[in-house]
């Protein structure tokens, strides 16, 4: 079985409050960040430490003010990933438990893909109205604590993700956007938050997406992915070459990513699907919801035998109890939107369904499993 990262006791949930703590919030600053006027915390989506430290010559900028490596959390993926980032904590405690997962819905549960925050699927219909996400999530965030500390609160992400509903379930917190989807906007955004002469302290929370895209599309590591990380490293020198001294930049990823090399197509298995309700999660982890608590037994062999050694399958009680999910026990709703079988893709291996997925099924790149590759994730910071 893959283990989690030895060797990296902190993880993407200690960033804000780390900062927090140098706003005064609170007392403990996990990963040692030094008080200052201003703090951005910038996340590149899909930036993997082992791949940076594989391509430091194309990256030299960002390579060189590495501080940490940190975990993302389990499972790898982005919308649980922004999530733990806004809430300082694991999934287990904010319950957005993977790309897709069952709510319950009137006669049965239904899928909600907390990515795109639709129903059923990536491409289903908008489900902002039947599950809002405040009350999906209704934990409040590190940028409420600093917003009522008196802290600025910015955005500088793609315009249509402040009203999308992860951003309104994870970041929550009213605040002055900033619409940046390319690297230059991002750049001039970041500033535009740096640059102002009043004693205010503020926030910012940026996002890039186009490294992870590439990944996805053409692989981790081709000549589009080498390409887009040689491009958003030289926009990082050029934003550190004019960032006041009064503003701290802090850039990390929400997770790595792993080529595929060997498929299973879940929907040619029939032995798969004996009682099965839903299949949710994503290639790399895939939650798994029964028909009945009692198919288990019957289930996880099915399971177990069909994947072989190309994943571990686990019950929802196990991985609770080994604190897949975080160190404290999830309350009884969150645990519920676990699958009561989880299988997590070991290797290359991806675990996939073209009729449901059609999209997801056909990425070169993917992530969400324990690999270091698709686990470590560095912490850089401003020199």
């Amino acid at each position: 079985m893959a283990s989690a990262p030895s060797g990296t006791p902190h993880t993407l949930a200690d960033i804000l409050p780390s900062v927090a703590a140098t706003f005064g919030l609170d007392p403990g600053n996990p990963l040692g960040v030094a008080p200052n006027r201003d703090v951005v915390v910038l996340l590149v989506d899909g930036l993997g430490a082992e791949l940076l430290a594989r391509h430091r010559e194309i990256a030299p900028t960002l390579a060189a003010h590495v501080t940490t490596t940190l975990t993302a959390g389990f499972p790898a993926t982005t919308a649980t990933s922004l999530t733990s980032l806004a809430l300082g904590a694991p999934c287990a405690t904010h319950g957005i438990i993977g790309y897709s997962f069952a709510l319950p819905d009137g006669d049965g549960p239904r899928l909600l893909n907390s990515l795109r925050w639709k129903l059923d699927s990536a491409t289903g219909e908008d489900a902002r109205g039947q599950f809002p996400p405040e009350s999906v999530q209704p934990r409040p965030s590190r940028l409420e604590d600093l917003a009522a500390h008196g802290v600025e609160v910015h955005y500088v992400i793609p315009g249509y993700q402040r009203e999308s509903g992860l951003t309104r379930a994870a970041f929550r917190a009213p605040g002055t956007l900033h619409p940046a989807s390319t690297l230059d906007e991002l750049r001039t955004g970041i500033l535009t938050v740096a640059n102002h002469s009043d004693r205010a302290s503020r926030f910012a929370y940026a996002y890039f997406a186009d490294l992870d895209a590439n990944g996805h599309l053409y692989g981790p590591e081709s000549p589009q992915w080498l390409a887009m990380l040689a491009d958003i490293d030289a926009c990082i020198a050029d934003l550190f070459a004019e960032l006041p001294s009064t503003c701290t930049v802090l850039i990390t990823g929400d997770h790595g990513m792993i080529h595929a090399d060997t498929i299973i197509d879940l929907d040619t298995c029939p032995a798969l699907h004996r009682d099965v309700r839903l299949i949710g999660g994503e290639a790399r982890v895939r939650h798994i919801y029964l028909d009945s608590p009692a198919a288990s037994a019957d289930a996880h062999a099915a399971w177990t035998a069909e994947l072989s050694s190309h994943a571990t399958v686990i019950t929802r009680e196990q991985a609770i109890d080994e604190h897949w999910f975080g160190p404290t026990p999830p309350t009884e709703v969150i645990a519920s939107r676990i699958g009561d079988l989880i299988a997590v893709a070991e290797g290359s291996a991806v675990l996939i369904r073209p009729a449901a997925e059609p999209l997801e099924s056909s990425l070169i790149g993917h992530h969400g499993a324990r690999t270091p590759a698709e686990q470590l994730i560095p912490l850089i910071a401003t020199p």
